[in-house]
């Protein structure tokens, strides 16, 4: 498979473009800075030099040309305000969706958030002095709101919602439902979930929150119902 992970130098997307590429697969990360083309190459991947918050639709689709399947692990990160969670977390990931069925790619898969739907709707309106909570719920807004354009695209997409993320090492055992509780998953296990869910073909048209758990990744991704 040829995989186009947006967000290509992030920690969830470089587990997952490792793992990929260990399996023979072709995987290009979308990475805004050319100085991290170096460390996507030592991973096995192609690093394709893109800004998603400053291209068009036919510039990301004719990026898109060719591919398998494209995922979107972008974010703005923990340090920016609440205008690049919306022009990134929500606007990107619309446009990455909107680009995949321009080029004909219908396999789309989006990390969202656990409890993105439960937003404070007053103080996710954001602005210039937003609080720190402020522009968390303005993240959990953006997340949702992307979310939600995503279910509506002619897509075969898969939306997971991990809970907190860690930097342990991979499980290899999860818990995936529509709403488990509060948990956390490490970044490595979540990249497995991604993964597992491209390669088998499993959990299309399926949203899910993510912690860790009992269940082999194959497992639960193979019974999870709605």
């Amino acid at each position: 498979m040829r995989i186009v992970i947006a967000g290509g130098h992030g920690k969830i997307a470089q587990l997952l473009e490792r793992s990929l590429a260990d399996r023979g697969h072709e995987t290009v990360g979308i990475v805004r800075n050319a100085d991290h083309t170096a460390d996507l190459e030592a991973l096995g991947a192609t690093a394709l030099v893109l800004d998603l918050e400053h291209s068009d639709l036919s510039t990301v689709a004719d990026a898109l040309a060719g591919a398998d399947a494209v995922v979107f692990a972008a974010g703005a990160g923990p340090d920016s305000g609440p205008a690049r969670k919306l022009s990134l977390d929500r606007d990107g990931a619309v446009l990455l969706a909107d680009a995949a069925v321009e080029a004909g790619v219908r396999r789309y898969v989006l990390v969202s958030s656990m409890g993105a739907d439960d937003f404070d709707p007053e103080k996710a309106a954001g602005g210039a002095d937003a609080s720190e909570d402020d522009t968390f719920q303005v993240y959990l807004r953006a997340k949702s709101e992307a979310d939600a354009a995503v279910r509506e695209r002619d897509l075969d997409w898969t939306i997971v919602r991990p809970g907190g993320l860690t930097d342990d090492a991979g499980i290899g055992r999860v818990r995936l439902a529509p709403s488990t509780g509060r948990g956390s998953i490490p970044r490595e296990d979540v990249a497995a979930i991604i993964a597992t869910a491209l390669l088998d073909g499993v959990a299309i048209r399926q949203q899910f929150e993510a912690v860790s758990g009992e269940d082999t990744v194959a497992d639960a991704l193979a019974t999870l119902r709605y």
